[in-house]
């Protein structure tokens, strides 16, 4: 097994959010999810005129990591340029809680890469809704 640390980490969700699709906002996030196996899987934000159907960069990550058959994640790394890092919003921590729920979540500012805050998903969403 590969071993990733937190920094290259956030340095692959920096460079997915290079790909980001944000036309109206401008506000441009990349996330990258990291399988038990050490696979990195990365994501972007869609937005869409439809602002209910913009997609954000930790979903597109799950979603291509669980439709591309993986199911175990250590960690994901969330990057936009923000004080202090992006916050995953409360659909993207619903689904950490039900798909990622033992993943550290590592959150960075895209102009200090090297400022990295961590969490836990249990942290960002206590009791969450899930199905035994």
């Amino acid at each position: 097994m590969a071993r990733i640390d937190k920094k290259q980490l956030v340095r692959e969700a920096a460079r997915a959010r290079e790909r980001a699709v944000a036309p109206y906002s401008k506000f441009k996030v990349g996330a990258a999810l990291l399988t038990n196996d050490g696979e990195i899987i990365s994501g972007a934000n869609v937005e869409s005129a439809s602002y209910g159907l913009t997609c954000c960069a930790e979903r597109v990550a799950l979603f291509k990591a669980l439709t591309g058959g993986k199911r175990n994640f250590t960690a994901v790394a969330v990057v936009a340029r923000a004080p202090g890092g992006p916050m995953p919003c409360g659909a993207c921590r619903q689904l950490l809680a039900e798909y990622a729920p033992q993943a550290k979540v590592w959150v960075a500012d895209s102009r200090a890469l090297g400022k990295i805050r961590e969490f836990t998903v249990r942290g960002l969403l206590p009791s969450a809704f899930v199905i035994p």
